[in-house]
């Protein structure tokens, strides 16, 4: 199977970011995608699913930003950073806040110990790559 920097070395289309920069941030939000939303679903399944309410929504929101921002950064869309700059703040955030209930929960939810851990590495991973872009 060909590795995401491999992929990204191939590609014409550069986003002015390393193929090591995007290949790991790419790995890291599929990672945290899954997890998250995987997350979510262990929620709706708990006996307190009602009062993980707003953590269960969160983790949707997260999950489908998380997406989203993995496939722009795929697409390297070029010199023009204004796009992926908004996009990677609004992932930023909703990582965050989905660490912030999750957080809480991941002594009683081992789902919720692995989403609070995934959405911190990809608000760490948005942080980097935010640096590389205005550097």
């Amino acid at each position: 199977m060909t590795s995401t920097r491999e992929l990204f070395d191939t590609m014409i289309a550069k986003s002015g970011l390393s193929s090591d920069v995007l290949a790991a941030a790419v790995d890291a939000l599929q990672e945290g995608e899954e997890i998250v939303a995987a997350c979510s679903m262990g929620m709706l399944g708990a006996q307190d699913a009602l009062q993980l309410a707003p953590a269960i929504s969160r983790d949707l929101d997260c999950a489908d930003i998380l997406g989203v921002t993995r496939r722009i950064l795929t697409r390297g869309s070029g010199p023009d950073h204004t796009l992926i700059t908004a996009q990677l703040e609004a992932c930023l955030l909703a990582c965050e806040r989905s660490h912030e209930l999750c957080s809480r929960h991941a002594d009683h939810h081992a789902h919720c110990r692995m989403c609070a851990d995934a959405t911190r590495r990809c608000a760490d991973m948005c942080r980097q790559v935010l640096t590389a872009i205005h550097v």
